[in-house]
């Protein structure tokens, strides 16, 4: 389902609409055990993608889903704001190589 979202955010985007239709009951996603699939859209100005519009943005919804996963993984790796602060006052080049690994560990695409 996370890609299929994507793939819609990515399709609304290009279309100059937003994520937000997503979650203003314009679209409806739903999987009835046999994969997603859009049960309503209510976009306006904009039809429906066909199975192959949404297929064509799938190297490019992976890669937003990998940088979502990535950012996280950063997040919880760099830890609490206050403790980060704490380090560049003592330490503000230790900081910076621990900061430099956990983004060379964790490479955007």
């Amino acid at each position: 389902m996370k890609n299929l979202h994507n793939k819609i955010k990515l399709y609304l985007e290009a279309n100059s609409k937003t994520e937000n239709e997503l979650f203003n009951g314009n679209i409806e996603l739903q999987d009835d055990g046999a994969g997603t699939y859009i049960k309503i859209w209510k976009v306006s100005g904009i039809t429906k993608p066909t199975d192959s519009q949404l297929n064509a943005l799938e190297s490019e919804a992976t890669k937003l889903q990998n940088n979502v996963t990535i950012k996280a993984t950063r997040k919880t790796s760099y830890g609490d704001i206050g403790e980060q602060l704490d380090e560049i006052y003592k330490d503000i080049d230790a900081w910076k190589a621990r900061i430099k690994k956990i983004k060379d560990d964790n490479p955007k695409e």
